[in-house]
């Protein structure tokens, strides 16, 4: 072979390297992006869930304008073994706190590798339903994403 069939050959194994690893760089960053998307849906629909419980009716089981007894289970979700106000699926763990009158907290951390909660990234939904419009009741933040 000749110098310059060589040296087309080299140069060809380097892009093909590069496009590689460029790859793999956006995979990562893509599946990171989906589970922040997939426990900030998680989160919403447990808000969703807790307005419900919010607005019904204590004679249906629900808060009566008040969140002093909601439970993770009053939002769809399954509690964890002894706790009532956790849950753990496939994309995170799921906290309600602060349920005090008109006010919940709700906190997904992403599962890390071990399948314990990664305590440094966090969705936080706030709900404050005295909130005179649906902007001022629900804001949501996140944390070391």
């Amino acid at each position: 072979m000749g110098t310059q069939q060589l040296l087309l050959i080299v140069l060809g194994v380097i892009i093909v390297g590069i496009a590689v690893v460029v790859g793999i760089n956006i995979f990562g960053s893509n599946a990171e992006q989906a589970n922040k998307d997939a426990v900030t849906q998680d989160c919403l629909r447990v808000a969703a869930a807790a307005q419900g419980f919010f607005r019904k009716p204590e004679m249906l089981g629900g808060g009566e304008g008040d969140f002093t007894n909601i439970e993770i289970t009053d939002c769809g979700m399954t509690a964890d073994d002894g706790e009532t106000m956790v849950s753990t699926n496939i994309n995170g763990v799921y906290t309600l706190s602060g349920n005090a009158d008109a006010d919940l907290t709700i906190t997904g951390n992403p599962l890390d590798g071990t399948g314990a909660a990664d305590v440094e990234r966090a969705v936080v939904i706030t709900l404050d339903m005295a909130g005179a419009t649906d902007a001022d009741r629900v804001s949501t933040a996140y944390t070391g994403w």
